[in-house]
């Protein structure tokens, strides 16, 4: 199976295939086969957050019962899983004090 290096980085919601392309937070290596699925998480919190930004103009909807938050929240837990699965040891120990896997 093919490995693949590539640089995530959770804040931009992007993935980079050279160092030097962006700022990134975490170098994984992965599968090329788990290349898309990176993407395609960005692109439906991406999507996601853009609804919200529509719905923030509805005052009857209280944020706290928007449960597009919630699906937010699992996008990004599931990248966080998948980084972990596949980066250095160092970031694992960081990732491992993150809320989301408390």
């Amino acid at each position: 199976m093919e490995k693949y290096n590539m640089y995530v980085s959770v804040t931009d919601q992007k993935v980079y295939h050279y160092p030097d392309d962006s700022l990134w937070d975490y170098q994984v290596t992965v599968p090329r086969e788990y290349v898309p699925i990176f993407h395609e998480l960005f692109k439906q919190t991406s999507d996601l957050e853009f609804r919200n930004f529509l719905r923030a103009h509805l005052p009857f909807i209280p944020y706290h019962y928007d449960k597009q938050n919630d699906q937010i929240d699992t996008r990004t837990k599931k990248v966080y899983a998948l980084i972990h699965e596949f980066t250095d040891n160092e970031s694992k120990l960081f990732i491992e004090q993150l809320p989301y896997f408390r």
